[in-house]
């Protein structure tokens, strides 16, 4: 079937064209000239914070012209008190659906809803229009939207161990990226009480995801071996995968989806060192080649977690894998090092699986947060 000129793979414009504005910019501009104004007028003395946080290219800095093309635009979170968002939510919906501006920046604030009828049912156009916009500023109780975006109700109390492990480091992304524009209700404590892992957490994840590389490293060689030059190169990509959510972690950034994952490594300091190494075992077409890259990746990784101080130095340098000729890291000798090092019982008790990120990633699987539903295992 050819593609919908209005699907999301779609190259065409908004209309009106208007020149690209970064999303968090265009949010700030849409509160500060329209929404702010407006509720200073009607509803002097409320309580609320405003701010562009949640899903979005734009709230993790990585959108681009085109993701005009749908749910990207003029957009706002507009979080109210449990007691407002009952007794004013609606009229305040309302309200801003007949005074917002037809547009701002030349970015219509009006998008179009799903049409479940048609071929193209995707929702989230930007498009011009005559009467009341329908608009994309959320108005929602902050408490209630914690819970349902992480799981858990961080508004209240610090996540406990088994919450840090139950939420996808995508939604934790979401929460602590974005900008606060007006915040009269707490929104960035929440922000900095999830700024990071507790430091047990982190380094029990931390192993986690040295023993992941331990568990393939050698079938590279092994499937090479047998003549499975695919098969070995479908476990190079999974290692590299993996060694790029390693160098995450250990630089205290939260992993985005397989979308916006390469994007986030990029910005790491160590990214300037690895690159090379890890585009080089992903284009190669022998063994040999895909070995020398991983092992070089390998070895730089191990320097960056010896650097960290987190656990006692690990020789970081390529060896046999016991008596086969693959040269590997041995990856667990990392993972154990940095279990010596967790002391929080609970954590003490569980197998090195991990977070939910580490032992399952289907996007569909990991979107339903919460400890009812992604709990880890153990």
């Amino acid at each position: 079937m050819p593609t919908s000129p209005t699907s999301p793979t779609s190259p065409r414009p908004p209309s009106p064209p208007a020149a690209f504005l970064p999303g968090l910019e265009l949010s700030r501009v849409l509160y500060e000239e329209a929404v702010r104004p407006i509720l200073a007028e009607a509803y002097p003395g409320l309580r609320y914070t405003a701010a562009r946080v949640g899903s979005g290219s734009e709230v993790l800095g990585f959108d681009t012209p085109r993701s005009a093309d749908h749910e990207w635009g003029p957009r706002l979170n507009l979080f109210l008190s449990a007691e407002d968002v009952t007794e004013h939510g609606e009229r305040i919906h309302r309200l801003l659906a007949e005074r917002l501006p037809k547009e701002v920046r030349g970015w219509p604030t009006h998008f179009r809803r799903r049409d479940d009828d048609a071929l193209d049912p995707v929702s989230g156009h930007m498009e011009p229009a005559d009467g009341p916009v329908d608009h994309r500023v959320s108005v929602d109780g902050l408490g209630p939207w914690a819970v349902t975006q992480l799981g858990v109700d961080a508004l209240a109390a610090e996540p406990t161990t088994r919450d840090w492990l139950s939420i996808p480091q995508q939604r934790l992304a979401e929460v602590t990226a974005g900008a606060v524009f007006h915040d009269g209700l707490g929104l960035d404590a929440v922000r900095r009480r999830l700024t990071w892992y507790p430091d047990q957490v982190w380094r029990h994840l931390l192993a986690c995801q040295w023993q992941r590389l331990s568990q393939e490293e050698a079938f590279v060689g092994r499937c090479a071996e047998v003549g499975d030059e695919l098969g070995s190169a479908v476990v190079t990509a999974r290692l590299v995968r993996d060694l790029m959510r390693l160098c995450l972690l250990l630089e205290r950034t939260y992993a985005p989806y397989s979308k916006w994952l390469g994007s986030a490594f990029a910005r790491l300091p160590v990214a300037a060192d690895l690159t090379l190494s890890l585009r080089g075992a992903l284009a190669a077409t022998e063994y040999a080649d895909r070995e020398r890259h991983l092992c070089d990746a390998y070895e730089k990784a191990g320097a960056l977690q010896n650097a960290s101080g987190l656990a006692e130095p690990v020789d970081p340098a390529r060896r046999r894998y016991h008596s086969r000729p693959f040269l590997v890291l041995h990856a667990e000798r990392f993972a154990q090092a940095l279990s010596r090092t967790v002391t929080d019982p609970e954590l003490c008790s569980q197998p090195l699986t991990g977070g939910v990120d580490q032992w399952a990633d289907s996007t569909d699987f990991l979107g339903l947060v919460g400890r009812q539903a992604v709990r880890p295992p153990g």
